[in-house]
């Protein structure tokens, strides 16, 4: 009786031990489908994924033709070596930073809290692409800073009073030199996911390399005879600075479609239309012609510039245009 309650516990230790097997072959299993990660690269169609547990970073593709991912997505994914996998799903996203033309669109960062647009004293910036990069930030819910970069390198009078307009609508602008001295810009970045966008040329990657010594990043002498920098950046890359803030660096701009926006989101976009609206005498006022326009006449008393309702008319126009 004794050996056969010895040999009933050997067979249900065997059997435990085989379901314990079991059990962990299969949550080994489901940890292979379920790891998750960050899109800390974007490459065209190949991602490089950090996981969210082991910081490990994946040569990820997309299943199919789908290349919706950016920058800062948080995705699931699964291994297909020991450095490779395919994203399974994209984990919904806080905020999605875009531009897009009449014909495409191509996503810059996602889940990002500030865009610091980078301008410079040279080569001189292009205003419209600096409202463009607000207008984008303002409907995509994300808060955005101004840094004016290399002015140790000219007279920044001119430039500062050019970006006056944006100081009085309430928006930050830091002037610095990155190659002298970064220390302003890192109270700025403290807690926050930012991305860097501006022309080629303004010294983005001069602040990476500033901010992030360690980190090899090209930069490039800016073309004196074109007056525009070149492409050094050719994809959107995440940097850690800190255990909770992170940075964004993204290719030089050249232009910055909003083609994405309605009529209605770029209105609200400009944040000294936002007390005026609704107070038209038109539900529909387009704020372009239109009589007793709320707009219009802020603008006779100088509460709104002529600089901001003329790039509104044209972008208006041009939204328009695309939506035909």
């Amino acid at each position: 009786m004794k050996s056969l309650t010895l040999q009933n516990i050997l067979i249900n230790n065997t059997i435990n031990l085989q379901n314990s097997e079991h059990v962990s072959i299969s949550k080994n299993a489901q940890d292979e489908t379920s790891l998750q990660g960050t899109v800390v690269a974007a490459y065209g169609k190949r991602y490089q994924v950090e996981l969210i547990d082991t910081k490990q970073r994946i040569s990820c593709v997309t299943r199919g033709k789908k290349t919706d991912l950016a920058c800062g997505d948080l995705v699931t994914l699964k291994l297909t070596d020991k450095h490779e996998g395919v994203v399974e799903s994209t984990l919904p996203r806080k905020t999605l930073l875009f531009r897009s033309n009449a014909f495409k669109s191509k996503m810059l960062a996602a889940n990002v809290t500030q865009i610091i647009i980078v301008l410079a004293t040279q080569p001189s910036f292009y205003e419209a692409l600096l409202n463009r990069c607000l207008i984008a930030a303002e409907a995509a819910g994300i808060k955005a800073l101004i840094v004016l970069n290399k002015c140790d390198l000219a007279d920044n009078h001119d430039a500062l009073q050019k970006l006056a307009l944006y100081t009085k609508l309430g928006y930050q602008v830091l002037p610095l030199s990155a190659k002298e001295d970064i220390s302003s810009l890192r109270p700025y970045l403290q807690n926050e996911v930012s991305i860097l966008v501006g022309q080629s040329g303004m010294g983005k990657s001069t602040m990476i390399n500033a901010l992030l010594p360690n980190e090899a990043v090209r930069t490039q002498e800016v073309s004196q005879v074109l007056d525009s920098g070149k492409h050094t950046t050719t994809a959107a890359h995440l940097y850690h600075l800190d255990e909770n803030s992170r940075l964004i660096d993204s290719p030089g701009l050249q232009e910055f479609g909003l083609h994405h926006l309605s009529t209605d989101e770029l209105e609200h976009a400009f944040i000294e239309f936002r007390p005026l609206l609704g107070k038209c005498r038109f539900n529909n006022c387009k704020h372009l012609q239109e009589p007793d326009c709320a707009i219009t006449e802020a603008l006779a008393q100088n509460t709104i510039s002529a600089e901001r309702l003329a790039i509104y008319k044209m972008l208006r126009t041009e939204i328009t245009h695309s939506a035909h």
